[in-house]
């Protein structure tokens, strides 16, 4: 099916595109929230949006890279539209098994104190700066496969 955007993307991937900006700028808000002293409403806003990322890790995006880039990757590792793609995936896996990491140390008593963290200002931060960084590269990715100009 064809996408929306106008490129040569289908519609799943155009999808998945509008849906991580704006997941991007729910994180956002939920620093804000973070901000203004509303831990419950900031740690909901996060969490939900690193749940919501799974189905679009699972469904629109390993997929691909599986099918597009994996294949190919020791053989074209050195070309643009391989490297920033492996760039993506490998800081997006990153970011959201750093994030799942969070939500068990931030909500849950699961994981034994050894394991906490104490400085959460820094290492949300970190992620938040990682996740905006997955962002980038993935719409530079979609960018190069789906919108840039071809050449014949």
């Amino acid at each position: 099916m064809k996408g929306f955007l106008g490129t040569w993307a289908g519609f799943g991937a155009d999808l998945n595109l509008v849906i991580q900006i704006a997941m991007g700028i729910a994180l956002l808000v939920g620093a804000f929230l973070a901000r203004a002293k509303r831990y419950a409403a900031h740690g909901a806003c996060q969490a939900a949006v690193l749940i919501l990322n799974l189905p679009m890790i699972a469904l629109v995006m390993w997929p691909s890279f599986h099918e597009r880039v994996l294949p190919r990757l020791p053989s074209h590792l050195w070309k643009r539209n391989y490297a920033i793609a492996t760039a993506h995936g490998v800081l997006g896996a990153v970011a959201e098994v750093f994030g799942l990491y969070i939500v068990l140390v931030a909500g849950t008593n699961i994981l034994p104190p050894s394991w906490r963290f104490k400085r959460w200002k820094l290492w949300m931060r970190v992620e938040l700066g990682l996740w905006w960084l997955v962002l980038l590269t993935g719409f530079v990715t979609y960018y190069i496969w789906y919108a840039a100009p071809r050449l014949h």
